[in-house]
């Protein structure tokens, strides 16, 4: 099974961290040696970008991002914030998940039909399908 990533699970995937948990990881690469893409939005890509910009993230983190979804072997694929996604965002309800960012990631979850891997808390609780 595929899934889509949220901005903190790529990069700890990317960078090996143990903030990723066992089960995100296991179905993160699970995915991969699958053949199945694992979507990450365009959003987490500009978000990292911002919290590079702001010294949040090492720029190391934002290279490596850049770098995976660049490789066609790395199994990661960016989802495009289109208008059918744009048009999901108002199905996340704004005081279950009350950050923009975090809102276009759940909508692009649930227009691809797909889990998202998330520690978030707000995000889990807010009736979309999550791995963690």
């Amino acid at each position: 099974m595929s899934v889509v990533l949220d901005t903190h699970s790529v990069l700890w995937y990317l960078q090996n961290s143990p903030d990723l948990s066992g089960r995100a990881r296991a179905t993160i690469e699970e995915a991969i040696q699958r053949g199945q893409d694992v979507q990450v939005s365009a959003i987490s890509v500009i978000e990292t970008i911002y919290l590079a910009e702001r010294q949040r993230v090492p720029a190391a983190a934002l290279q490596r991002l850049r770098s995976a979804l660049a490789d066609s072997d790395s199994g990661l694929r960016i989802a495009a914030v289109d208008a059918a996604v744009a048009d999901a965002v108002e199905k996340v309800s704004r005081s279950a998940v009350p950050d923009m960012p975090d809102r276009i990631i759940v909508a692009t979850a649930m227009e691809l039909g797909l889990p998202l891997v998330t520690r978030d808390r707000r995000i889990q609780m807010a009736g979309v399908r999550t791995i963690w």
